[in-house]
This record gives C-alpha cells, sequence and structure tokens, in this order.
C-alpha cells in the first residue's frame, strides 16, 4: 500500500536560498549596467575634444605660410627663403613660434603665420573660440601647440612644409590627437 503525501508548498530553506540567488543575480546586473552607464560619456568627450583639436588645425592650416611676414611688400612673390622680403627683420623661413608681441586675439598684432602657433595653448575651462569667446567647455585643456618643418615630403623643398601637431586633453585626462601638413603656397611667378 502506497501512502501519498500532499504537497503543501516550498519550504523555509528554499525560499531563502531563492532570495540569495536572484540577489546576487541583481546585483551583478546593476554592476554591469552602472559601469556601462558611466562609460557611455566617454564618447562624447572623446568626440568634443577631437571637434575642439579638429577646429584649431583647421585654423592653423588656413593661415599664410610664405617667405616674408604676410604683412611684408614682398610676401606674395618673394621666391627665396632668404634676402627677398622688403624688411629683414620679416623673414618667416627660419622662425619658428610669434614674433615679438603677437598673440592669437591681440587685435593689433594677431598671429598671421602658420608658425606662430608654435607653443600656443589654453588652460582647462578658458577654451576660446577665434573670435575669443569662451566656449563654455571646462575640463578641456589644449597642450601646447608643436609646429615643426618636415624635410621628407617629396618635391617639397626643405622648410617647405610645416607639421602641426594639436593635442586636446579632455576631462578624462586622455588626449586627442591630431597632425596636419601645412604646405608653403607662396609665391606665385609672375609672368
Amino acid at each position: 500500500m502506497c501512502i501519498r503525501h500532499k504537497q503543501r508548498g516550498i519550504s523555509l530553506i528554499e525560499l531563502i536560498m531563492f532570495i540569495v540567488i536572484v540577489s546576487v543575480a541583481l546585483a551583478g546586473i546593476l554592476l554591469v549596467m552602472n559601469k556601462t552607464t558611466q562609460g557611455s560619456a566617454d564618447p562624447i568627450v572623446h568626440k568634443q575634444a577631437l571637434a575642439i583639436a579638429e577646429s584649431l588645425l583647421e585654423e592653423i592650416e588656413l593661415m599664410p605660410f610664405t617667405y616674408c611676414d604676410p604683412n611684408d611688400a614682398n610676401a606674395q612673390t618673394a621666391l627665396a627663403p632668404a634676402g627677398a622680403c622688403a624688411v629683414a627683420a620679416n623673414e618667416e623661413s627660419t622662425v619658428i613660434g610669434p614674433e615679438a608681441g603677437e598673440a592669437r586675439l591681440n587685435p593689433v598684432t594677431p598671429f598671421d603665420n602658420v608658425s606662430d602657433y608654435h607653443g600656443f595653448g589654453m588652460a582647462s575651462g578658458a577654451i576660446l573660440d577665434i573670435t575669443g569667446l569662451n566656449t563654455g567647455l571646462s575640463g578641456y585643456t589644449l597642450q601646447p601647440i608643436v609646429v615643426t618643418p618636415v624635410a621628407t615630403l617629396p618635391n617639397v623643398a626643405t622648410n617647405d612644409a610645416l607639421l602641426i601637431t594639436v593635442t586636446v586633453v579632455g576631462p578624462d585626462n586622455l588626449p586627442v590627437v591630431v597632425e596636419g601638413i601645412r604646405t608653403r603656397y607662396a609665391p606665385r611667378a609672375t609672368p
């Protein structure tokens, strides 16, 4: 004879085990979601730093790169790196960095040549656009810009090309580096 026992539900031990297993699984899922949420802002920070670096590189590459200072009377026609400028002090071919008194946003003597940007940087929270307005981007720093001559380009004379390196560090402390090469466009030989 077989005696049947009716099942009366779950025991207290089974209930406690269920709660522990579900709690551990839920804690793991919440931990992964927390890490994912923290990391989701990083692409935005990286993209913003890249946008700052690219805009500054474009600003620099659009500047004149001539044998003479762009304000010199012979800037557009000088055919040689030495002795072709109307004023000898205006020779730009060997000078890397701004001339005395020049600054990016100086209304009287602003940067007027590619090489003037060498050593230029901006502190965190002071990223200014080309008009001098604060962009409001706190936590971004422009490291000093590096402008160096390039001597290894085919069909380009030594000192007729400059490598421009712009580095922006975002709030995540990861540097974003963009580089560009600017070649000398002047002079154009006159017939």
